[in-house]
């Protein structure tokens, strides 16, 4: 009851509140197809999101870039040999060119058709500073290999890595990478 605003303490009871909070009895839980269900709703859309990125938008052709300015401030400072007649599975990924003391060096990169990378290195810097820093420190000279442009020597690079090397008076140039011996020779055999 209450009284001038005031509650009667006798009529006020506790009463406890029941809990309203829903619970699964047995039988009624998540079972395994429900979540396989949920799993399905979620990974259909990503799926279907990767295949049309591959198909559609040639998400893993590799990026190519167009090396011609690149080729064109190098030739203010060395003579520079650019591959001809590649084909279609050969791309150029990378281009820079660096002035640097005792000479400038080209670097050209390139996906070969197995999609390994190899890089096309031309430079005025001597030989003996060059290699070293190229080919590492325990490069080992295999044998020759005879191009139009002249001998290369065959190496055995850093682990993994064969390259081909021409010294010249003025101009070296390496090509070098984690790839085949016959995908380098390629390479070289088609710079003019």
């Amino acid at each position: 009851m209450v009284n001038n605003g005031c509650v009667d303490p006798a009529s006020s009871t506790d009463e406890a509140v029941p809990d309203e909070s829903p619970r699964l009895g047995r039988g009624e839980e998540r079972s395994p197809r429900d979540m396989l269900t949920s799993l399905a709703v979620l990974l259909v859309p990503i799926a279907l999101l990767l295949i049309l990125y591959r198909t559609l938008l040639g998400g893993d052709a590799p990026v190519t870039v167009d090396p011609s300015a690149t080729v064109q401030e190098a030739r203010q400072a060395l003579t520079v040999v650019m591959p001809q007649g590649l084909g279609d599975g050969w791309h150029t990924t990378s281009a820079t060119f660096k002035r640097q003391t005792g000479g400038a060096t080209l670097r050209l990169g390139y996906l070969d058709p197995g999609k390994d990378a190899i890089q096309l290195v031309q430079s005025s810097v001597p030989a003996a500073s060059l290699l070293p820093g190229e080919l590492g420190d325990s490069a080992k000279a295999l044998g020759n290999f005879r191009t139009g442009t002249g001998v290369w020597t065959v190496y055995d690079a850093r682990p993994g890595e064969k390259a081909l090397v021409l010294a010249g008076t003025n101009r070296t140039i390496v090509v070098v990478g984690r790839t085949a011996v016959e995908n380098l020779e390629t390479l070289a055999s088609a710079l003019v």
